[in-house]
């Protein structure tokens, strides 16, 4: 059928008057997270600013929003993870300084300077890249205190005072990453204080020879959750501002009443009686030993749903729980209703959130599936409509 002025045939296509939170989606609760950051503000040391990490669409939540909701809490810094992503908030009005924490190709070095953002220096042969290309930049460096991922290593500080003096490139930062700050075993910590041992030394030298006006930063979400005595310039609160924890057990030191932020839902599309002896789904994978009804989420691992979820776990509708049976699809994935004689076409599940007195977080889903909640948010997908409330 032809496109034509806006119409298709008779209908007309009016964005505006789409029904939301028609198949799957995404609820952003803006209260918890600004009350997140004031937890945040409050624990930090007097001078600390929050530089938040907005990466990976900010955890799946949505970056621009995201990114939007907390400058217009005062967040002047934000740190992502490519020069695209740094664009993206750029076209989104975000304003303030956007630190690329990782690899930026040479042929994407004038979009560092045309949307204003700020690269790292990654070693000390790209800082020598970024000065051969003629242009002028403005950097942080990163320093390898121990991961051994990115960064010059903190024992070559010569090569270090040499990015400095770089014509091409104004130096505003220099910083680290702690590796194994979310342990709590002697060895994890004193690995962890070497770290900032390492990283501290690193900026005193650099004083004592005479170089000074760049900023310091070194704490992620755990580093600010277990060592909130550090005293630098910015924290790079990551997953924590979310609300949430990458592990269900995870033990942190500081005190904070931290909400999650998100919660992802999704409608049922059919609900169907499975008799006794019959499968359902791919590969008739659940077999059922009785009458049961059963359910279709409109959403699948193409949302981010991971497929190892597959007869494992369950969701929330009607404030109770509804078992996930078969393997999880593309697009779609089925649950035992026969627990709630409720349930019907049209209703709301929730995979994470709550529902009544139930809750699902999403390091509950990261168990289920075998891996950290890091990991399921920043694989929730486009087809997710966010909304902020």
């Amino acid at each position: 059928m032809a496109l034509q002025d806006g119409k298709i045939g008779n209908i007309e296509r009016d964005e505006e008057i789409m029904y939301q939170k028609g198949r799957a989606w995404i609820e952003l609760n803006k209260e918890n997270l600004y009350g997140n950051i004031q937890q945040f503000r409050l624990l930090l040391p007097s001078g600390c600013a929050l530089m938040p990490a907005v990466k990976a669409n900010a955890y799946g939540h949505g970056a621009a929003l995201v990114a939007g909701a907390l400058q217009e809490q005062g967040v002047s810094s934000f740190c992502v993870a490519s020069a695209a992503e740094g664009i993206e908030l750029r076209h989104a009005g975000i304003l303030g300084e956007i630190l690329v924490l990782g690899y930026t190709h040479p042929s994407q070095f004038p979009d560092l300077v045309q949307y204003g953002l700020t690269q790292t220096v990654v070693d000390a042969g790209y800082a020598m890249r970024l000065q051969e290309d003629g242009r002028k930049f403005t950097v942080h460096i990163g320093i390898d205190t121990g991961m051994h991922r990115l960064g010059e290593r903190w024992d070559n500080i010569d090569a270090i005072q040499k990015v400095f003096q770089l014509p091409n490139l104004h130096v505003t930062g220099v910083y680290s990453h702690l590796c194994v700050s979310d342990g709590t075993s002697q060895w994890e910590r004193a690995y962890t204080l070497e770290q900032i041992q390492h990283f501290e030394t690193v900026v005193e030298e650099l004083h004592r020879r005479g170089i000074s006006g760049f900023k310091c930063h070194l704490q992620g979400s755990y580093g600010i959750l277990n060592y909130s005595q550090l005293c630098f310039d910015y924290a790079r609160a990551g997953i924590a501002l979310y609300g949430i924890l990458s592990g269900k057990g995870d033990k942190v030191s500081a005190s904070m009443e931290l909400r999650p932020v998100l919660s992802l839902k999704a409608r049922v599309g059919t609900v169907r009686m499975l008799y006794q002896g019959e499968g359902a789904g791919y590969g008739l994978a659940y077999q059922t030993g009785e009458d049961q009804k059963i359910g279709a989420l409109s959403i699948g691992y193409a949302d981010g749903i991971p497929r190892s979820m597959s007869n494992c776990g369950y969701v929330l509708c009607h404030g109770r729980k509804a078992p996930v049976i078969g393997r999880i699809c593309m697009d779609q994935m089925l649950v035992d209703f026969t627990g709630i004689p409720q349930a019907k076409p049209g209703d709301e599940a929730v995979l994470i959130g709550k529902s009544g007195e139930l809750e699902i977080r999403a390091e509950d889903l990261a168990g289920w599936a075998g891996t950290i909640s890091n990991e399921i948010l920043s694989r929730l997908g486009s087809r997710l409509e966010r909304v902020m409330e």
